[in-house]
């Protein structure tokens, strides 16, 4: 079944470390009414929080925020959970004459909230069997299969990620359908009511702001918070280990790697994810671009202020 759209939203998107959650608290903050909902596939997790650049105790505070810590670290959480999450919430701040205002660069989980979707179920059992068989056989070979099951769904992924090659043969197999099926193309951008700003920063820039907030998150205490949640009980679902920052950190911590190399294969594979955004936004014509330099607040904050009044 392809779910209603949600009431209508100020959309601020782009890429990690691209100041899109200061612009956006920036604008609620002067704003009445307006509530920060946080558009990220690794922030549902609770105690998650210095990797993943979630919004300080102070933030929270200040202007409601939603869409965060929805789920234990143990747990596989999926997109449909949460949009159906984030529309209750969404009807919510519209029924109270508020203005939600979406935060975030998970494109899918985005596009989840702003266009209808038909949302594929979950088969826990097929996807543990699919699991078993990336780490005995490989990627490559899961990549393969899917290639000849959903040419089209295989198109769009990078061969290497383990996690949404198991979810579409998972689907492929749980449902009978190609995963590619449901719901609208993520090709199709037909109109919405939503108002979507995105920053846009000369990649070189970017690529400094993101190692510089690496090592502000080591800074801050990431090391602990990784360890921490590996001794927990129930320890970190597949989808949780695999988060930006908390990968490389397990690797270091359970001697794979120096923590020097592990810190900077973060960098690494942060602005190689940096441009795995960008060009998931880039196809999207209905995204008002603010191209940044110096100051995202003070560059992009009068255009939001200008798209949302319009």
């Amino acid at each position: 079944m392809i779910e209603t759209t949600p009431p209508a939203s100020l959309v601020v998107l782009g890429p990690t470390a691209s100041g899109k959650s200061d612009v956006a608290m920036a604008f609620a903050s002067a704003t009445p009414g307006a509530e920060i909902v946080a558009v990220d596939a690794m922030q549902v997790y609770r105690r998650m929080n210095i990797g993943t650049a979630k919004p300080t105790a102070a933030d929270r505070a200040a202007v409601p925020h939603h869409g965060l810590d929805l789920a234990e670290p143990s747990a596989e959480f999926a997109v449909a959970e949460f949009a159906a999450v984030v529309r209750t919430v969404m009807r919510d701040i519209a029924e109270r004459g508020g203005l939600p205002v979406l935060v975030g660069g998970t494109g899918l989980y985005l596009r989840s909230i702003t266009d209808p979707m038909e949302m594929p179920g979950t088969w826990p059992a097929i996807r543990a069997e699919l699991e078993a068989r990336a780490t005995a056989e490989g990627v490559a070979v899961l990549f393969a299969e899917l290639q000849l099951r959903d040419a089209t769904a295989a198109a769009k992924m990078e061969p290497t990620n383990v996690r949404r090659i198991v979810r579409a043969l998972e689907v492929c197999t749980g449902s009978g359908r190609a995963f590619s099926s449901f719901g609208p193309g993520l090709d199709s951008y037909p109109p919405i009511e939503h108002r979507m700003v995105g920053l846009r920063w000369p990649r070189p820039l970017l690529a400094t702001r993101i190692a510089t907030r690496v090592h502000a998150m080591m800074a801050a205490g990431l090391l602990g918070e990784v360890e921490a949640l590996l001794h927990e009980p129930a320890g970190l679902s597949r989808t949780a280990r695999q988060a930006l920052g908390y990968k490389e950190l397990i690797d270091h911590l359970e001697g794979r790697v120096g923590l020097d190399d592990a810190v900077e294969q973060v960098i690494v594979r942060t602005r190689q994810f940096a441009v795995r955004q960008e060009r998931w936004f880039r196809r999207d014509p209905r995204i008002r671009w603010v191209d940044v330099t110096e100051d995202p607040v003070v560059e992009a904050l009068p255009v939001l202020r200008d798209w949302a009044a319009a």
